[in-house]
């Protein structure tokens, strides 16, 4: 892969990077290990986990995988979890953890995690800014950056904020404007700043396309996926830098290491652009909730998978499937058949999150709506049916047929 340049520090970093995020260290540790060594074999160098991701387990999971001489062929990006932070001591426990998790003297791109204006005011007065002015005189971090995950309007006046070195946003086809524009990616890369895209499939939603979208992209071309696609997009925008990719096996690794190297900034052809722009226009009409499936907002304290909920009532609207069929889904997934409910039923209106919610949903309004297409009367008669007749029913056959 032909690296990109980060005009401030000097780095080429490759333009898809590997996030750590959904990585199932806890089920195939050694398998994910062997996964993440062949993407940097392959020529990924930019790595990205934060403390956040099991609370340490992913980072540590990190490190492990860094040694025999991995260590430096990569740039270790993690988070510190700004939003939990309540005193200055904090910040350097903080860091001096995720060192010893990594098992490296030094990270190279260091993250404010999840931040937006108002959070950003708040450590400020806790003396972050010092904070990473004394970490990177120290050497424990190279470059100092931010997440973000607020209003658009607020992103350049964090920008210019402080002396950052990089900056990861959410951006894709669909969500362009939502929380970035473009003219403020034009305007951090005018600072230097290296840009890194999160979300570039929203969460797995852009590789599963309603049929109709999916033609249009395959008359284009029939040889590229829908996940394809969108990489492209993102590739094509001279100022990124680099894409994360949440890879779970080699194949997926291989077709965004192809893409990767295909496209070069601006090569994307017109007609390429606007056949993009059709299928966004396709899944704007469809698209009833628009949750990107982070998990920024769960666990949920009364028990509901939020993210989940949104899902089923988005692929019914998208893939135009049967709703009854889709409400016997939604039982046996969430209704609490062969485990604990965590159907929409159960928000109190807490509201707590609401903050969390990366793409700014009122997600107990939202819950309130999948309750309403779900949960109608009649739902809990339905609950009974199968859970106590014709799961145990189909159970015995399976046996059965054994």
């Amino acid at each position: 892969m032909e690296k990109r340049l980060i005009e401030k520090n000097g780095d080429y970093i490759s333009p898809l990077g590997f996030g750590a995020m959904r990585l199932p260290i806890d089920k195939e540790y050694e398998k994910s290990i062997e996964l993440l060594r062949e993407g940097i074999d392959k020529g990924i160098n930019y790595i990205d986990t934060a403390f956040f991701y099991g609370f340490g387990k992913n980072e540590k999971f990190i490190g492990e995988a860094l040694k025999n001489g991995y260590r430096n062929k990569v740039k270790i990006a993690t988070k510190i979890p700004a939003f939990s932070i309540k005193k200055r001591e904090e910040m350097d426990e903080y860091l001096n953890k995720e060192l010893e998790l990594l098992n490296t003297d030094y990270i190279d791109y260091y993250y404010l995690h999840s931040i937006d204006l108002k959070v950003l005011k708040r450590l400020k007065k806790k003396g972050i800014f010092k904070f990473l002015d004394k970490a990177k005189k120290d050497g424990k971090i190279k470059n100092a950056c931010f997440s973000y995950h607020g209003k658009a309007d607020e992103l350049r006046e964090i920008i210019d904020t402080y002396d950052w070195d990089g900056i990861l946003i959410q951006f894709n086809y669909f969500d362009e404007n939502i929380q970035v524009k473009y003219e403020d990616i034009q305007y951090a890369h005018s600072k230097g700043l290296g840009i890194f895209i999160m979300e570039p499939l929203k969460g797995g939603l852009l590789s599963k396309l309603p049929k109709e979208a999916e033609e249009i992209f395959k008359k284009e071309n029939s040889d590229l996926s829908p996940a394809d696609w969108a990489f492209s997009w993102l590739y094509n925008i001279p100022e990124i830098t680099c894409v994360l990719s949440g890879m779970k096996n080699k194949e997926e690794i291989e077709e965004n290491i192809k893409i990767a190297e295909t496209v070069k900034p601006n090569s994307l052809s017109n007609k390429e652009l606007e056949t993009i722009k059709k299928v966004k226009n396709i899944m704007q009409e469809k698209l009833p909730i628009n949750c990107s499936s982070c998990g920024y907002c769960m666990p949920c304290k009364y028990g509901v998978d939020i993210p989940k909920a949104f899902q089923m009532v988005n692929e019914e609207h998208l893939f135009n499937e049967k709703h009854i069929e889709n409400q016997i889904k939604y039982i046996l997934t969430l209704g609490g058949v062969y485990n604990e409910p965590s159907n929409a039923g159960l928000c109190t209106q807490c509201n707590k999150c609401i903050p969390l919610c990366t793409q700014g949903l009122n997600i107990p309004k939202e819950l309130e709506k999948v309750k309403k297409e779900y949960e109608k009367p009649g739902y809990n008669q339905l609950l009974w049916l199968i859970k106590h007749i014709a799961y145990p029913i189909f159970n015995k056959y399976i046996e059965y047929k054994r």
